[in-house]
């Protein structure tokens, strides 16, 4: 009978405490939210993969709660299956999207609108980028994991050897042109203001552009143009902005000071022309800087240049940090732990800067020795900094690739002297208001 009571009352214990622990469990269970498989997409190479995955395993580390699943791919691979799988509804929760693709989720309803947890989360005064993700009615979309963004790069050599100052803050477009015109060089050396120049036989020139982030937009922008209005719904390509600022590359085409689509192809990769010392300058993002450090190029960076009317303009990427709009409630808190881990902890952030992949998101790791180092190439990674001040993104939304290929397209067609630049102007506002119509009328 007193071991059954005792037995009894050993149980009463065992219950109490149980029901204590349970308590303690529940709370702390409220507290760091449920254990929880967090699926998430990246694209990757090998360095970046490896990273990345040192990165999960420190948060995972802070965050037992929660165990990320991944799903990356190189570049095109990552994104092609992406795209299959949100078409299929099995996405992963969270992925970092291309910057050039963020609105276009947004739009086809396969993001989570996320300016609540912006708004009351996030210290926008700690990040870079941020605002570049947020739509024309307010709305943002993601949280940035990488900036990239434009600058005027040039080879110090060639401006060297040809006695030409190196670009300045102050310069404009016509200034660049002008130092072009010193650079630009034939199979005979002759510069290009030489009345014996053979534009036939061009062997270096002064300044290449191409393509959308490295291309034209820029241009328009600076001369106070464009391509797309802010709900990035209409076309804005017929203004006497944008024909000012055609005529301009126009002019340089012609006198062989840029090399034309044709031109480019000879190198086999438009990107070949500077990395191979033809060109003289190139706007291009901070990621290129990899590939003009493996090549050994002597370089350095400088602000864009400015319009006729002192209008500055650079193209910003955002890559971010988007959530699947289908995730359910606690993979879309995961996703978000995850999200203010990466913006708010210098151990990520300073481990990702490593990698040279992109400029920091978090403020104060940019404004670091780690990122400024003058010692590694482009001495003046400053400027990638002072350009977020007036970069913009590059009209990017849900049918970016279609209304960028109308784009190109027409303007390779101008620069080959297919038609001049009324016609482009008409034929392409046009061509891309139709891409437009085609997919906004029907949503």
């Amino acid at each position: 009978m007193k071991k059954r009571r005792f037995l009894s009352v050993l149980g009463l214990i065992g219950l109490t405490a149980a029901l204590l622990i349970s308590g303690c469990s529940s709370q702390s269970s409220t507290q760091q939210g449920d254990k929880v498989e967090l699926y998430m997409g990246y694209s990757s190479d090998p360095p970046t993969k490896k990273k990345m995955e040192e990165i999960i395993a420190k948060f995972e580390q802070s965050h037992p709660h929660i165990k990320i699943k991944t799903m990356t791919a190189p570049y095109d691979d990552f994104y092609q299956k992406l795209t299959t799988q949100i078409a299929a509804g099995n996405a992963p929760d969270l992925w970092q999207s291309d910057g050039t693709k963020v609105f276009g989720y947004a739009q086809r309803g396969a993001i989570l609108d996320i300016t609540d947890y912006v708004t009351k989360e996030i210290n926008k005064e700690e990040l870079n980028g941020l605002e570049f993700n947020k739509d024309s009615d307010g709305k943002y979309w993601g949280v940035p994991q990488g900036i990239q963004v434009g600058a005027l790069f040039y080879n110090k050599d060639l401006f060297d050897k040809a006695g030409v100052p190196y670009p300045t803050a102050d310069w404009t477009w016509d200034d660049l042109k002008a130092a072009s015109v010193k650079l630009t060089l034939d199979a005979n050396g002759k510069h290009a203001d030489d009345p014996a120049f053979d534009k036939k036989s061009v062997k270096q020139y002064g300044f290449a552009f191409f393509g959308s982030s490295r291309g034209a937009f820029n241009i328009l922008k600076a001369y106070g143009g464009g391509v797309l209005d802010p709900t990035l719904k209409k076309s804005i390509i017929n203004s006497p902005e944008n024909k000012k600022a055609v005529e301009w590359m126009v002019d340089g085409m012609q006198r062989k000071l840029f090399p034309n689509p044709a031109d480019l192809k000879a190198f086999q990769s438009n990107f070949k022309a500077f990395l191979s010392g033809a060109v003289a300058m190139q706007i291009d993002i901070y990621a290129a800087t990899t590939s003009m450090n493996g090549a050994g190029l002597n370089y350095d960076v400088a602000p864009m240049p400015k319009g006729p009317d002192g209008k500055r303009f650079a193209p910003v990427i955002a890559n971010s940090w988007v959530i699947n709009k289908k995730a359910e409630e606690q993979k879309v808190k995961a996703a978000k732990e995850w999200i203010t881990y990466w913006t708010t902890s210098d151990e990520a952030q300073k481990e990702w800067t490593e990698v040279g992949e992109a400029i920091p998101v978090k403020k104060s790791v940019a404004n670091s020795e780690m990122f400024l180092n003058p010692a590694t190439k482009p001495e003046n990674k400053k400027v990638f900094l002072d350009t977020l001040e007036f970069a913009g993104t590059i009209d990017t939304n849900a049918v970016f690739t279609e209304w960028v290929k109308v784009f190109t397209d027409n303007l390779a067609e101008l620069f080959m002297d297919k038609y001049g630049t009324d016609e482009f102007i008409t034929k392409t506002d046009e061509g891309i208001q139709k891409v437009l119509d085609d997919f906004f009328k029907k949503q």
